[in-house]
């Protein structure tokens, strides 16, 4: 099993309220159809490691598939689309990372 981890830095402006419930409503509805798709989940950051700091990331999206290419198969033909409405909620460039999961419980 892969994790495709889309990590958004705490650097500039991002609309939690958009995300959550206008851009993964149809990013989910879009992958989730995929073959090999397993789950989705979102994390909000709160702070960081030292108290009352700010998180390393605003925000964090991680997506369960069998596959990378299962995850590339379903991801592409929806690109332009989910792609381009990121303006909508943020100017930062997101972290993508690919990792195979190691332990899941």
């Amino acid at each position: 099993m892969i994790k495709i981890s889309i990590l958004y830095p705490n650097t500039g402006r991002f609309d939690m309220d958009y995300y959550l419930n206008t851009h993964m409503p149809r990013s989910i509805a879009l992958l989730s159809a995929g073959k090999g798709y397993r789950s989705v989940s979102v994390e909000c950051g709160l702070g960081g490691a030292a108290p009352g700091s700010p998180p390393a990331h605003v925000a964090m999206c991680h997506y369960l598939f069998d596959t990378a290419d299962d995850f590339m198969a379903a991801f592409m033909p929806h690109a332009a689309e989910l792609q381009g409405d990121m303006p909508n909620y943020t100017d930062i460039a997101p972290v993508i990372q690919v990792s195979a999961v190691a332990i899941s419980r």
